[in-house]
């Protein structure tokens, strides 16, 4: 039939030209091209109108609307946003209310306009740590994974800032340290977190969340204290974004230990100090815990084997492996460009695996950091690389 292997303008066209010469009726006519006659009158009626030209496509947008804003109050509010460059819509349209303005626009039409106008600027996506691809291991044992984490600070009585740092045995839940810090960085960690290791060895792996300081924003997620425990031998493990679950029984030990050190305050930090010292010995050696059997954590607790070493062992990487020092910008030399790759990771040495044409792998000593896009010099996390290759695969 015409109407469907012929473009729509020209249909229209022979429909009309059709009608002119007399030979059909109007139904006839209609059931031939297979419209309706609604649609048949309307044709002849814009023909009548404008001539072939009015056969065309009109616009379905409506002429007239009632609800639009008036020059005036645009140009108003324009002039609002040059003497306030920093007001968003909400604001805005509060000063035009407070100033008794008798016509009003909604919050959306004010931010449509700022926006058709050039005057805003595209909210930056919030960077975020990339946490571990696969599932969270499950501890078999003492000292397979730690956790570590910093229970929210609050002022003691005296007004000074406290923030307590604690470190956990995912498999047995003993506490091996509550401590009350002064910050919560890496200069007040460290030294806690050294202490731990000297008395009670090394664990495989050390599962927190992804804000500072044990996790970066980052591409590869490093920092300086994560750094230091790859140089350890301790594998950074961090849990998703906004699933504290994933560190439940941290995270239960913490509600414990606000419930009965921190409710109130201390005094004072050394005071409070020792409020957390006698809840760790308490909630090792002595209270019950439903999940071990109602016996204490410290009856299935042992320090690792794996000692904490005077020196740090130089890092060593397969002979084939090309092996770059990080600057300290952060950056490698790849032939005359440079790439970034963290901070963290200033004046040490990573080693590069070729994977394919243009990808290579970058580990800093078994820690994977990324995988090196040579066509755009950027890195990739695993996650990021694991997704592009599906795409170029077909999503298979």
């Amino acid at each position: 039939m015409p109407w469907k292997v012929s473009d729509a303008m020209e249909v229209r066209a022979r429909f009309v030209e059709d009608w002119r010469g007399g030979c059909w009726s109007l139904a006839e006519l209609c059931r031939f091209y297979e419209v309706t006659r609604k649609t048949g009158y309307k044709w002849l009626e814009r023909y009548e109108q404008g001539g072939i030209a009015a056969l065309s496509d009109q616009s379905r947008a409506p002429r007239h609307h009632p609800n639009s804003v008036s020059e005036e109050l645009e140009e108003r509010i324009i002039g609002m946003r040059g003497q306030h460059p920093r007001w968003g819509a909400r604001k805005i349209r509060a000063l035009l209310e407070r100033e008794g303005v008798g016509e009003l626009a909604a919050v959306s039409t004010i931010g449509a306009i700022l926006k058709r106008n050039g005057l805003t600027v595209a909210r930056r996506r919030k960077a975020r740590a990339q946490p571990n691809a696969a599932a969270l291991p499950v501890a078999g044992g003492p000292n397979d994974c730690w956790s570590a984490d910093f229970k929210g600070w609050f002022r003691t009585l005296d007004g000074v800032r406290c923030d307590p740092l604690t470190l956990s045995d995912v498999y047995s839940r003993f506490l091996l340290r509550c401590q009350a810090v002064r910050a919560a960085d890496t200069l007040h960690a460290k030294p806690v977190m050294e202490a731990a290791f000297r008395e009670y060895g090394l664990p495989r792996r050390m599962r927190t969340d992804n804000g500072p300081p044990f996790s970066s924003n980052g591409e590869s997620g490093l920092t300086a204290l994560s750094v230091w425990w790859i140089r350890l031998g301790i594998m950074p493990e961090r849990i998703q974004p906004a699933h504290p679950e994933q560190n439940g029984r941290h995270e239960r030990m913490h509600r414990t230990l606000k419930q009965e050190t921190a409710s109130p305050p201390g005094p004072n930090r050394r005071r409070q100090q020792e409020r957390f010292d006698i809840f760790r010995l308490e909630y090792n050696e002595q209270r019950p815990h439903q999940a071990l059997g109602q016996t204490p954590p410290a009856e299935h607790y042992e320090p690792s084997p794996r000692a904490y070493p005077e020196r740090l062992a130089a890092i060593e990487y397969p002979s084939e492996w090309q092996v770059r020092r990080v600057s300290n910008g952060g950056q490698i030399r790849w032939h005359s460009e440079r790439v970034f790759i963290a901070h963290a990771l200033e004046w040490e040495q990573v080693g590069l695996q070729q994977i394919g044409d243009h990808y290579w792998k970058i580990q800093f000593s078994f820690y994977e950091i990324g995988v090196l896009d040579t066509r755009r010099l950027k890195i990739l996390s695993p996650q990021r690389f694991q997704k592009r290759c599906e795409r170029e695969n077909g999503g298979k």
